[in-house]
């Protein structure tokens, strides 16, 4: 696949994620937008505030700037950074945030459709908060970003689904993506060493279990292997909700549903250092 075909399959995975983001607020009583989400310091309002932020700076190059006062929560300069979204809406009606996320994401779409990025490894002109990004990483980031903070309303307010769309599969696979640093960097697992995840996704996809295998290389590395070996040294079985929910950070291990077969010593490991991102 091209980098102007992958770029292009970003952004409408990302556009998918966006409608159905905006469903589900659409959907929301007054009540649940002050439900607390899975990330520490954010209701939902937060959540769709910070999407709004993001999209807004994307489709505009406008920078916002706010005092953002005493917020444990928010650590390091990207959180800090994301945390100014948040307080200049919090006394936005949710319609009105809603509204925006619909404006400002149609915006940006209609701009990528008339002149689409060729090259992964381009700058683009906007990236939120100078955050040394290139084209592959911030279209590849936008889809994930948005349908993690999906789920993160869906489990405030207990209405599960939206594990079998295009943003579903695309975090899965980005989330995947460090199996092989997890394990050994920071699990610390020697050469040799194998590890098989495979994520239960619908019953009508196809396939229906997505299955990633990892090893550890003589440098030290963990590298992506071909073929998934019979007997790994560990193999980690769960379903889509809780991998994603658990490398996401949004889950601790020891409250995860998940199977570990082979040595359970460094199952234990790698579940305790698979989240990646905050």
């Amino acid at each position: 696949m091209s980098d102007e075909q992958l770029l292009a399959a970003h952004v409408e995975t990302w556009w998918r994620s966006v409608a159905d983001l905006l469903e589900v607020l659409d959907g929301l009583a007054p009540h649940e937008w002050d439900l607390p989400t899975d990330l520490p310091g954010w209701d939902v309002r937060a959540v769709a505030a910070h999407t709004a932020h993001l999209e807004s700076v994307l489709a505009t190059g406008v920078e916002e700037q706010a005092d953002i006062g005493e917020a444990p929560h928010a650590t390091g300069l990207l959180g800090q950074y994301t945390e100014i979204g948040v307080v200049n809406r919090r006394a936005t009606p949710p319609a009105e945030i809603v509204e925006e996320i619909r404006r400002v994401t149609a915006q940006r779409h209609a701009d990528l459709g008339a002149a689409m990025p060729t090259d992964a490894s381009a700058r683009p002109e906007r990236v939120f908060g100078g955050v040394p990004w290139d084209w592959g990483t911030l279209l590849r980031n936008r889809p994930f970003d948005v349908w993690m903070h999906e789920q993160d309303v869906r489990r405030a307010v207990g209405r599960p689904g939206g594990l079998d769309s295009p943003g579903a599969r695309h975090a899965v696979t980005m989330l995947a993506g460090s199996l092989g640093y997890v394990l050994g960097k920071r699990a610390g697992a020697p050469a040799g060493t194998t590890l098989v995840l495979e994520v239960v996704g619908p019953q009508d996809e196809e396939p229906a279990v997505d299955v990633f295998a990892v090893g550890i290389d003589e440098s030290g590395r963990g590298r992506p292997l071909a073929e998934p070996p019979a007997e790994p040294t560990v193999r980690l079985r769960t379903d889509r909700a809780t991998f994603v929910a658990l490398a996401g950070g949004r889950l601790g291990a020891a409250d995860a549903d998940v199977t570990v077969e082979g040595d359970a010593a460094l199952g234990a490991r790698v579940l305790a250092s698979l989240a990646t991102t905050p």
